[in-house]
C-alpha cells in the first residue's frame, strides 16, 4: 500500500457536476434517523458542500463542520452554504488521517466516497472515531466499482472500468471499497457496526444524459484523463471510451446502477 493517494478524478468541472447533484436523501439515507436538531456532526470529505448543507439544515447549522484537503472546492462550498442561509455552518481545509479538533469533539463523523481514495481507510476511520464523542456514530458510504453494472454494453464501456480500476489503485486508492467497508471498520477498532447497501439508478433520458455526459467528459479531458494517459491509455483509445458512454446514454433502454457499501460504527 502507498503512504500516500492521489485523488483520482481531479476537480474538473465534469466531477464537480457529479459532487453537486448529491444530497442528504441520495447519498446518506442510512443515516438520516440517527440526526436531531442539535446533533454536532463533522462532514470529512466534504467536496462542494451539498451533502453537508443539508445535514446542516436537518440538525442546525451552528454545530456542523465540514473538512477537506482542496481549498478552492471549499470557496464553493461556502458560497452555497451563504446562499441558503446556513449561517454558521463551517468549512475547513483538512486531511482526514489528521482531523485539527480535539477527541470527542461531534456527535456524529460522516464520509461519503473518501475512503476509496486514501491510502490508509482504516486510519482515517480510527481519526473519525477519535475525533466522534465515545457513543456517537462513524458513517461512511462508498461506491464499489467492480459491482457497478450497464446495460446495453458498448465496448468501451468495458475498458473504462478495467482503466478506471487500475489508475485508481496505481494512485494509492481502492475503487472497490465498498465491499470492504465492514472489514475495515472492524480493523479500526469498531466492535458495533451495522453494514447496509444502496444504490444510485441511472435510467431516465436526463438522467442518462447527465450521468454519460459527464463521464464521456472525465475520461477525455480532466485530471482522470491525464491519470489515464500517463498509465498508459492512447487518447485514442480515451475517446473510444468516450464513445462508449455517448452510446449508453443514448439507448432508450439505457440503465445504470451504482452499489454503495455503507456503515454504521457507534464509536
Amino acid at each position: 500500500m502507498q503512504r500516500t493517494a492521489t485523488y483520482t478524478h481531479g476537480h474538473a468541472d465534469s466531477v464537480l457536476r457529479s459532487h453537486r447533484w448529491r444530497t442528504a436523501e441520495n447519498s446518506a439515507a442510512y443515516l438520516l434517523a440517527h440526526l436531531a436538531p442539535g446533533t454536532t456532526v463533522l462532514d470529512v470529505g466534504c467536496g462542494p458542500g451539498t451533502i453537508t448543507a443539508d445535514l446542516a439544515a436537518l440538525v442546525g447549522p451552528a454545530g456542523v463542520v465540514g473538512v477537506d484537503s482542496a481549498p478552492g472546492v471549499l470557496a464553493e462550498a461556502r458560497a452555497a452554504a451563504a446562499a441558503r442561509g446556513l449561517d454558521g455552518l463551517r468549512f475547513e481545509v483538512a486531511d482526514g488521517a489528521a482531523l485539527p479538533f480535539p477527541d470527542g469533539s461531534f456527535d456524529v463523523v460522516h464520509a461519503h466516497q473518501v475512503l476509496q481514495h486514501v491510502a490508509d481507510p482504516v486510519a482515517v476511520l480510527a481519526e473519525m472515531r477519535r475525533v466522534c464523542r465515545p457513543g456517537g456514530l462513524v458513517a461512511a458510504r462508498d461506491s464499489d466499482y467492480a459491482a457497478m453494472t450497464w446495460y446495453p454494453c458498448p465496448a468501451g464501456l468495458e475498458r473504462w472500468l478495467e482503466d478506471y480500476r487500475r489508475t485508481a489503485r496505481a494512485n494509492g486508492g481502492e475503487p472497490d471499497a465498498g465491499r470492504r467497508l465492514l472489514s475495515w471498520a472492524r480493523a479500526a477498532g469498531f466492535a458495533d457496526v451495522t453494514a447496509s447497501a444502496s444504490t444510485w439508478c441511472f435510467a431516465t433520458p436526463e438522467d442518462r444524459t447527465w450521468w454519460g455526459g459527464l463521464w464521456a467528459e472525465r475520461v477525455t479531458s480532466s485530471a482522470l484523463a491525464e491519470r489515464l494517459r500517463a498509465d498508459g491509455a492512447a487518447q485514442e483509445e480515451l475517446e473510444r471510451v468516450a464513445a462508449g458512454w455517448r452510446e449508453w446514454a443514448a439507448a432508450d433502454d439505457g440503465w445504470f446502477a451504482v452499489l454503495h457499501g455503507e456503515v454504521l460504527c457507534r464509536a
